[in-house]
């Protein structure tokens, strides 16, 4: 469906059931769970989909191994709830999402054997309760094997290891699938559209003024029921509802740095499990490049953060602790910001320690609040969120959840391995054939027939696998209307080089303007935005490099 067909179908003269605001993985969650149980639903995003939090994640599914130790510290129920519910989610999303989530395994060295047995103890309790969803048994290697599977890792008074598994996804991908997905199920998904206002009738809301924020025109959309899964800027669409509504979130801020591949293993990840100031770091694997992060910081809210160079120097003075080699800031080649709603609780002031558990308010006029929560849990986010929006706004829902069970997008035929026999079907180079696989799963086909019709099997970049017919399919089929959306969320390219994804935005920029009959005026100022946009994800040089 064209964005032109989208908008029309928003601006059409009915009811909704739900109006969705917010489309990073709540609200894209939320929308497929809604559709599929037979709603009629529109979301509206007014940036693009995952362009705020939930495409800055550790890129992680995790039941949460910080949470699993103040749950055995503190006794608490309500942590070892949290866990469990954790691996349960992540064991569904790597199912229905095969070719944009799978396992991987994580090193933590340990100084004594005391450490030792108290980490394996604990990640044992891990694997139980992630029961038949579990990914891989926990155990314990000594210094020297330790030191094979990990050759640049600088192991110091160490006597082993700890190695266990946990799942690992393409978070913005996800959430534009969830999207796609949801539409494939009657949803209308419009990303670049703004609520201005709401609207009410009879003191309770009935709807909400949009405006499309690339042409200005703006429209009244109506709908039974508002959600509100704004993620960290939920109290301000709260405060558009009630402006004495009083804020329900704090925000903290949490920095990664991507590093060239060779820091780690190509299958193996580091997971330091208590920093100075009682943080957890991980060193992953990711897209050919090395995620390192992150810092977790109380912020201000802002609408595109930035990392400091305080918390780059921050990661990379502890990176120099762990890896033989030290590193420097010449070393990074994107390092972002991600903002984290973390649920208001007066008694604690720390961010580490608030509650990373989800909430559903509903207020006196009608506005239904999801928030906290994190990536792993979004499906049961979603559930919960439309059980509650039936009871809220008498849906008479005749459905039940199907998600648990649901395969997206580019899953639904997916078969593991099979990108070996399309490179040879289509003669093309095995690593390319690998690399669009994971990124589109069984619409590869589609790419690469797309590729080779229309002339568009040429690579962006020479060292990284996306070709011209990935940027041709985001404008058709995945809505994708920037530049930025393509080279940063759709293509993974920004989030881990952006020098390499600069040099690469003049071919995709030609390919656009093609799809979306841009002028070049138009297509210059589409480069200029993204090379804005990325110009903070560059830390300052070394001193001794200036």
């Amino acid at each position: 469906m064209s964005r032109r067909q989208i908008l029309e179908r928003l601006q059409a003269d009915k009811t909704f059931d739900l109006l969705i605001v917010g489309g990073g993985a709540t609200g894209c969650g939320v929308a497929l769970d809604a559709a599929t149980r037979g709603l009629d639903v529109a979301l509206v995003e007014r940036d693009d989909f995952a362009q705020g939090t939930s495409s800055k994640s550790t890129k992680l599914v995790h039941g949460g191994v910080r949470y699993l130790e103040k749950a055995i510290l503190k006794a608490d129920k309500e942590q070892f709830a949290l866990v469990h519910e954790g691996l349960r989610e992540r064991g569904y999303l790597l199912r229905n999402a095969p070719h944009l989530a799978h396992p991987v395994q994580l090193m933590t060295p340990v100084d004594s054997w005391k450490d030792a047995a108290y980490l394996f103890a604990g990640l044992t309790m891990y694997d139980l309760l992630a029961g038949r969803l579990g990914l891989g048994h926990s155990r314990f290697v000594t210094r020297s094997k330790a030191q094979r599977l990990f050759p640049t890792l600088r192991l110091g008074k160490a006597k082993g290891a700890v190695l266990y598994y946990d799942g690992q996804f393409n978070d913005a991908r996800m959430a534009v699938t969830l999207a796609r997905t949801a539409a494939l199920h009657g949803a209308t998904c419009a990303n670049h559209v703004e609520v201005i206002d709401l609207v009410r009738e009879n003191g309770r809301l009935c709807g909400a003024v949009l405006r499309d924020v690339s042409s200005g025109e703006t429209w009244h959309v109506r709908a039974r029921g508002i959600i509100n899964a704004t993620g960290p800027f939920s109290d301000g669409l709260r405060r558009m509802d009630d402006q004495n509504a009083c804020d329900i979130l704090k925000v903290s801020s949490g920095i990664h740095l991507v590093i060239d591949p060779g820091h780690t293993p190509p299958h193996l990840g580091l997971m330091v499990p208590r920093t100075d100031d009682g943080r957890v770091l991980f060193m992953i694997p990711w897209q050919g490049h090395v995620v390192f992060g992150t810092t977790d910081e109380p912020v201000d809210i802002s609408r595109d953060p930035v990392p400091t160079q305080e918390d780059i120097d921050y990661l990379l003075n502890y990176a120099g602790r762990y890896l033989s080699r030290p590193l420097s800031r010449d070393d990074v080649r994107a390092a972002w910001c991600g903002l984290r709603p973390l649920v208001f609780e007066a008694d604690k002031s720390c961010t580490q320690e608030l509650a990373r558990t989800h909430v559903i308010e509903v207020s006196p006029g009608g506005l239904l609040t999801i928030t906290g929560g994190k990536w792993t849990s979004y499906r049961r986010m979603a559930e919960d969120t439309i059980d509650r929006a039936d009871a809220a706004f008498e849906l008479g829902l005749q459905r039940p959840c199907v998600t648990r069970d649901l395969r997206v997008i580019g899953s639904r035929g997916f078969v593991r391995g099979a990108h070996a026999e399309m490179a040879r079907d289509f003669g093309v180079d095995p690593a390319l054939a690998r690399g669009l696989f994971e990124l589109h799963g069984d619409e590869t086909p589609l790419i690469l027939t797309l590729a080779r019709e229309e002339g568009l099997m040429d690579r962006l970049h020479p060292a990284h696998n996306y070709i011209g017919a990935q940027v041709a399919f985001a404008v058709r089929h995945e809505m994708a209307v920037h530049l930025t959306d393509v080279m940063v969320r759709r293509l993974p390219l920004g989030l881990v080089d952006v020098q390499h994804t600069l040099e690469a935005s003049a071919p995709a920029a030609d390919i656009m303007a093609q799809e979306l009959g841009w002028d070049a005026a138009t297509r210059q100022r589409e480069m200029e935005a993204l090379a804005a946009y990325l110009a903070a994800w560059r830390p300052a040089p070394d001193a001794a490099t200036t």
